[in-house]
């Protein structure tokens, strides 16, 4: 049986890795605030945005397993070099968005520790980010074995405290209904679902797929261990979000710090939460900060065929771009940082259409898929994900436009 487990979790890796980078301190964040304000309301956004996720990440595993040319130069070779780079600039931006948020967690949980300004960290954690990005010979087990880890230890901590804090199950259960929402409540809706239904990581997982060396042999396994990185990924948001409508909003808590966050585990760990939350917390966005970086950086040097694995040089050049990048912005940033990560969510599903379209393209092209091209039933999942995304992305551009012109 040991044997078994063992090697269960020997297989794992790319699911993991995608569940651990979309899992930052943005995706807490919004969780808790969410829990917070909403209760167990808005459940269900986050079951819709994982069944969205899981339909394209095991869209982008077929591609993945199937061939060992990369997804961006088929796009090219197919659809035109136009359409590859327009979505790794979309990617790339997409990881952006991300970063900022990411800086922004670390500070924050650095600050929750040691009481000095959120703004100063990102020019210490960056810097090292940067050295293990070029100087990490094999960067994809490094970052294999640390975001199983951090995933495990979250989980752990979270359904522990549920034991403790004993949170209303039916409420639960009929927060996972959908319901009518105000306009008021977009924000915070259009980043819960960034936090789980985020296209440029279900576009990587066909290049995590690849490093990790899986072939055709390997479907059915690659294809298990996305859906339960995808599941964890959920679990984690849920279990937050019900911590936090069990604990913080009865007490009218509003969340603006990590410190208020932490009082979710307060049951449960007493007067240590405070510190145990802020290292998970900065975790949480050191490993996002660090996978995000290199998934926007690959994407983009791969569109303009200047390399596609995580040990080439302009890979490496472009991620310490979006790692330098939201660096400078966290550091200048001067403004409400519990609503910035917040926006920083959102924000991040502004290109991701495009994407959305070069993965369907790809899947119902029977010369590059064969038998394995996406049956009517995925044709109509994908289709429901991209109506939800696009839907996002039209009142985030008018909020965005109405913010400019203000």
């Amino acid at each position: 049986m040991n044997l078994k487990i063992k090697n269960f979790f020997k297989a794992l890796g790319p699911g993991f890795i995608i569940a651990a980078v979309v899992l930052g301190p943005g995706s807490i964040t919004v969780s808790s605030k969410i829990g917070a304000t909403h209760g167990y309301s808005l459940l269900w956004v986050i079951l819709i945005g994982a069944i969205s996720m899981s339909v394209y990440t095991t869209m982008s595993v077929r591609y993945g397993v199937l061939h060992e040319k990369s997804l961006l130069k088929m796009i090219s070779e197919k659809y035109g070099k136009w359409f590859s780079i327009a979505i790794g600039v979309c990617s790339f931006m997409a990881a952006l968005s991300f970063q900022f948020g990411n800086n922004l967690g670390v500070g924050m949980g650095m600050k929750t520790l040691t009481g000095i300004n959120e703004t100063i960290w990102p020019l210490i954690f960056t810097p090292l980010a940067i050295v293990l990005v070029f100087f990490t010979k094999n960067l994809y087990k490094a970052l294999e074995r640390l975001m199983m880890i951090m995933v495990v230890v979250l989980i752990l901590a979270f359904i522990i405290n549920l034991v403790f804090i004993r949170p209303d199950l039916e409420a639960a259960a009929l927060g996972f209904i959908p319901k009518a929402v105000s306009g008021e409540d977009f924000n915070e809706i259009a980043a819960l679902v960034g936090t789980t239904f985020v296209l440029h990581n279900a576009f990587f997982q066909s290049y995590l797929v690849q490093g990790k060396g899986w072939k055709l042999k390997d479907m059915s396994r690659s294809i298990r261990d996305t859906k339960i990185g995808i599941f964890l990924l959920a679990l984690i948001s849920t279990l937050v979000v019900i911590t936090a409508a069990a604990t913080l909003k009865p007490k009218g808590i509003s969340v603006n710090s990590a410190a208020d966050m932490a009082i979710q585990l307060e049951r449960l760990l007493g007067s240590f939460a405070k510190y145990i939350f802020g290292f998970g917390f900065i975790a949480a966005a050191f490993s996002s900060l660090l996978v995000n970086s290199v998934t926007g950086g690959g994407l983009l040097a791969d569109s303009m065929g200047m390399g596609s694995s995580m040990n080439e040089k302009m890979p490496k050049v472009f991620t310490a771009v979006i790692l330098l990048a939201g660096m400078v912005i966290a550091v200048f940033f001067r403004g409400n940082v519990i609503y910035a990560l917040i926006m920083a969510q959102a924000s991040s599903i502004l290109g991701v259409p495009l994407i959305a379209m070069g993965l369907f393209l790809v899947l119902n092209n029977k010369s590059i898929m064969g038998k394995y091209k996406n049956s009517i039933l995925q044709n109509f999942m994908a289709l429901v994900g991209f109506i939800l995304i696009s839907v996002l992305v039209y009142f985030m551009y008018g909020k965005l436009i109405g913010y400019l012109t203000v």
